[in-house]
């Protein structure tokens, strides 16, 4: 899959050092993978949260930190929405932002 603004991942891994390991480890695997539909994206990450047709919600780091995608499985496409702490999770989820 080509994922689409990867540099939001390496902003915030430069702020929470804590998350860079995992952070890579996913892209890798993304990368590697041409996913066709969500049931093979969770083969590969059995936690992940699907809230959408398209809209894919990964636990970082033992749930401290949430990755919000945008997957278009007809274009190869991961559009890398948010990536944030939990409890910022929480108030996007409570404006609706998500």
């Amino acid at each position: 899959m080509h994922v689409i603004t990867r540099k939001r991942l390496s902003d915030f891994w430069r702020q929470h050092a804590d998350a860079e390991a995992e952070l890579r480890a996913w892209l890798r695997i993304i990368q590697a993978k041409r996913y066709a539909e969500h049931l093979e994206v969770r083969e590969d990450f059995p936690k992940a949260d699907f809230v959408g047709p398209r809209t894919v919600v990964f636990n970082i780091r033992r749930n401290d930190y949430r990755l919000v995608v945008d997957i278009r499985y007809d274009m190869g496409r991961v559009f890398i929405r948010h990536i944030v702490t939990h409890a910022k999770y929480d108030r996007l989820i409570k404006k609706g932002l998500l």
